[in-house]
């Protein structure tokens, strides 16, 4: 048989017939789930931005002049559309007066740590500022982890 003659529906070695309705294999599932994984954290944090600013009595106007960015970007925010920095998330924070912690944790740039009444609390405290709470949480915790390394 010439090569001019060869049906076109025998396999040669190394040909695989595209798949039109399947995807382009593990590369693309992997990166279709990162781009469902960061949506839905966009979506979540939003929402959960939304409910604070609703439950603090405060506009979406006022909340964006708090926090410095543009009443369109907060709307895009809450709604899910666009994923806010850590920076634009700390302005978010305190324009609520609430811990940048809770947003990043909300977000997923932070893990969550184990509840602690003392973290809580210093946390829920609105006499000091973000810096100072950060900086007791840092002796709070090193003083925990120098206590846990004499009991062992």
């Amino acid at each position: 048989m010439k090569p001019d003659e060869m049906d076109p529906n025998d396999a040669v070695a190394g040909d695989v017939p595209p798949d039109d309705d399947a995807p382009n294999g593990p590369v693309e599932t992997v990166a279709s789930a990162a781009q469902d994984a960061v949506a839905t954290a966009a979506q979540d944090i939003g929402a959960f931005i939304r409910s604070q600013r609703v439950a603090a009595e405060v506009s979406l106007r006022q909340l964006a002049e708090r926090a410095g960015v543009s009443n369109p970007y907060l709307s895009q925010i809450e709604r899910g559309l666009r994923k806010p920095s850590a920076e634009v998330l700390a302005q978010i924070a305190k324009g609520l007066r609430l811990s940048a912690e809770v947003l990043y944790v909300r977000a997923g740039i932070l893990e969550e740590r184990p509840a602690s009444p003392v973290r809580d609390a210093l946390l829920a405290d609105g006499s000091i500022s973000e810096r100072q709470k950060q900086m007791l949480l840092e002796i709070y915790e090193s003083f925990r982890k120098e206590n846990a390394d004499v009991k062992e």
